[in-house]
């Protein structure tokens, strides 16, 4: 069963051989200390773009950065998810891009709603411990089934983002659910809760590359894919805390 992360799938960490040295292979701790120098990338660069837009005190300044982080991070994306072996260097790559994107719309939404990205920071980080804590505990199990249902939400939820995308370009607005009223906040707190299982796949897949005995180069690559789901998370919270602002 596949994960809907388009990087994690279950048959990702196949087709390797197990290692026969001693630490070649993947590793828990390994790729959580990935994850957290993507992290810091990310954040880095985030705040080169934050500063430019502070001290410049106009947020449209910080437009182009925007583009060139979500073009780029696409197409790094998809080279890393062909050439997993390129993960070591493509990660990084795409954590700085994404730290563009990231960088540039939390400060326009701080231009706007004053305080929202700290608290937008903080649920992210909050729910991915959360998330952690039920899956490390059992609480959460990453079962056929539920696997299923997460799969197929998800799988709804981009393709509602990719039709409304492609109507934009005819003037056709979906009504109600990207809006600040009843629906669009429901809307928002299921998209949400979705990106929030997404995590529970993750961590399942990432140990399953470890009891497969999984290059060591795949670390990269877990912590890659799970940078996707955060970065989705944040920016559906984002957007969220910014609907409440607005009522």
């Amino acid at each position: 069963m596949e994960t809907r992360n388009p990087v994690l799938k279950s048959r990702t960490f196949s087709g390797y051989a197990r290692p026969l040295e001693l630490g070649e292979s993947m590793t828990i701790q390994g790729t959580v200390n990935k994850t957290g120098i993507l992290l810091l990338l990310a954040f880095a660069s985030a705040a080169w773009v934050w500063q430019m837009s502070y001290t410049s005190g106009n947020t449209s300044t910080v437009g182009p950065y925007v583009l060139v982080g979500a073009i780029g991070g696409l197409i790094v994306a998809m080279v890393t998810i062909f050439k997993q072996t390129w993960a070591p260097i493509t990660a990084p790559v795409y954590a700085l891009l994404e730290g563009l994107v990231l960088g540039g719309v939390s400060a326009m939404f701080e231009a706007l709603y004053h305080g929202i990205v700290m608290q937008a920071v903080g649920c992210t980080f909050g729910v991915l411990a959360c998330m952690l804590l039920a899956y490390k505990t059992g609480l959460i199990r990453a079962t056929e089934k539920f696997k299923t249902g997460v799969i197929a939400a998800t799988g709804g939820v981009m393709l509602v983002y990719v039709a409304s995308f492609v109507l934009g370009f005819f003037g056709v607005q979906v009504p109600g659910i990207f809006g600040n009223g009843i629906i669009g906040i429901l809307f928002s707190l299921v998209v949400v809760g979705i990106a929030s299982l997404n995590l529970v796949l993750d961590f399942d897949a990432i140990e399953q590359g470890v009891a497969a005995g999984a290059p060591k180069f795949m670390e990269w690559f877990g912590a890659f894919a799970l940078m996707i789901t955060l970065v989705w998370l944040y920016l559906e919270i984002l957007r969220l805390l910014s609907m409440f602002q607005e009522r």
